[in-house]
């Protein structure tokens, strides 16, 4: 589903070159629930904006559902990302002036798809995450967890094959936080990829596996833990 081999992302200016990304080795199949935790700066948000093709990488590999991205033009990322891909992020990202339905429906006009269509997926997704009844409300007249939700029903409307999540419970309390993940625990369950980034140990905790991002590479700590030893961590000298 995504293989990233040997993948590098370097800002430079005149005189600093800064890895944010370095010889960063993932790969998730489909169908995992994939969480990504490390410090801040550790590049987690780099990796996430590359997987879903927002920015792009200075050296290495990466192949998502098969096709090497780096082969591809923007026109043919941008499809990709708009048919593939599905975002949460930790803003919401909502359009305050739209209702909840045109919210959810801006994608799905992107990719030219009729308007029956794009009534029915809309309404779908907004019953399956339980907001029928909101959908002609705007964003300020919704709770943070509400949008959230909205935020989501935007992403399934697209039927991506990966869902992007980035800290999708950051600006939510403990309660609105557990609704959040159990909606994407019931995703996971149903068959969706998702990739989460958070800083929540407990939330990372509930995924199918747990990836820990330490400057700019990665290790994998789920075999490590279930044998109840301390992870590895690999750290680049400079």
């Amino acid at each position: 589903m995504l293989k990233m081999t040997d993948l590098s992302k370097v800002y430079r200016t005149e005189v600093v070159e800064t890895y944010a990304l370095r010889d960063f080795n993932l790969e998730v199949k489909e169908g995992e629930f994939v969480a990504v935790t490390g410090p801040s700066g550790s590049g987690k948000t780099t990796f996430l904006t590359i997987a879903g093709l927002l920015e792009a990488f200075s050296s290495g590999s990466y192949q998502l559902d098969g096709v090497d991205v780096s082969k591809l033009d923007d026109n043919a990322r941008s499809r990709i990302r708009n048919q593939k891909i599905g975002f949460i992020f930790q803003a919401f990202n909502l359009i305050p002036d739209l209702s909840v339905f045109d919210n959810v429906e801006v994608p799905l006009r992107y990719r030219g798809m009729k308007a029956d269509e794009r009534r029915q997926r809309v309404r779908q997704a907004l019953e399956r995450v339980g907001l029928a009844s909101r959908e002609r409300h705007h964003p300020a007249e919704l709770s943070g967890g509400q949008q959230q939700r909205v935020a989501i029903a935007r992403a399934l409307a697209g039927s991506p094959r990966l869902l992007l999540a980035d800290e999708p419970t950051g600006n939510l309390d403990s309660q609105m936080a557990r609704s959040v993940m159990e909606l994407l625990e019931d995703l996971h369950r149903e068959g969706a990829t998702i990739v989460m980034v958070t800083h929540d140990p407990q939330l990372a905790a509930r995924a199918q596996r747990n990836v820990h991002v330490i400057d700019g590479q990665v290790v994998d700590v789920s075999d490590e833990l279930r044998l109840g030893v301390a992870p590895r961590v690999v750290r680049v000298v400079a």
